[in-house]
């Protein structure tokens, strides 16, 4: 596959994900929907550089008198928030029907939208999008952590209980010289 091809473009539903996951509604019930938000965002930067994924995470401003705003958090993440009486339903199906033309192109390898909207399920699945409800989406999340944490951890030394054993054998010395008062 040559490099120009974008793996996945994933399209986040953001509040709709935030009511789904259990952790992100707690943190919404008692920090605030900011925490919340800035949480989802978080694990969506780590899970989409770990994948390669093209992610977009969209909020709605459907009730809020404000201009649409994106912001660029990654290389792979963008944070979007729909213009005033925009849901962020009806901005993934206008990004899936842009989109849809890219795959028929192979310019885009994969289209996923991840909400557990039924309705948007299948009007995406109607464009070519494949889709993940927050549940699969949640089990993604932890199980590509997990990989990052295995790949790091093989990565590293291997763990003794002492900083002694961590330390060069002349920074040793020097540490029981200073010890003996020397």
């Amino acid at each position: 596959m040559p490099s120009s091809i974008v793996p996945a473009v994933l399209l986040v539903d953001g509040y709709n994900i935030i009511g789904s996951w259990p952790c992100l509604k707690k943190t919404r019930d008692y920090v605030g929907l900011e925490a919340a938000r800035g949480e989802l965002v978080a694990a969506m930067t780590n899970y989409s550089a770990f994948q390669g994924y093209e992610t977009q995470v969209i909020f709605d401003a459907q009730y809020q008198n404000t201009p649409s705003n994106r912001e660029t958090i990654t290389e792979f993440l963008t944070v979007y928030y729909t213009d005033f009486g925009q849901t962020a339903d009806t901005y993934i199906e206008k990004t899936c029907a842009s989109l849809r033309h890219q795959i028929a192109q192979s310019l885009i390898s994969r289209m996923i939208v991840a909400t557990s909207d039924r309705a948007q399920q299948l009007t995406v699945q109607g464009y070519g999008a494949e889709w993940l409800s927050a549940h699969q989406l949640c089990g993604e999340v932890e199980t590509t952590v997990c990989r990052m944490r295995h790949r790091y951890q093989s990565k590293k030394q291997p763990k003794t209980r002492f900083l002694a054993h961590a330390i060069d054998a002349k920074a040793r010395e020097r540490l029981a010289e200073l010890r003996m008062g020397l």
